[in-house]
């Protein structure tokens, strides 16, 4: 039972670098539409989208991968205390 844990808990970890690794293909022009930014796009951003409906941008800044972090870390963290890891 703790390696399914253990398994959660590094899927969830992993995942929150993908949405790292999306937030910074915004600052380099056309590395969203690569085939790797295309691919980490349709992993992130269902994800995202309804933390997009309740976190407004604040100017062209969008907050809401910054909150979807921490709501995963929060997640990973229930894991591995439900888990004893």
């Amino acid at each position: 039972m703790q390696t399914i844990g253990l398994l959660l808990y590094q899927a969830l970890y992993i995942y929150s670098f993908f949405i790292i690794g999306y937030i910074l293909m915004s600052w380099f022009p056309n590395a969203r539409e690569s085939s790797i930014g295309q691919f980490v796009g349709r992993i992130v951003e269902p994800y995202l989208e309804p933390f997009r409906k309740f976190v407004p941008p604040l100017g062209m800044i969008d907050l809401s991968p910054i909150v979807a972090i921490i709501v995963l870390r929060l997640a990973s963290g229930g894991v591995a205390a439900l888990f004893g890891i």
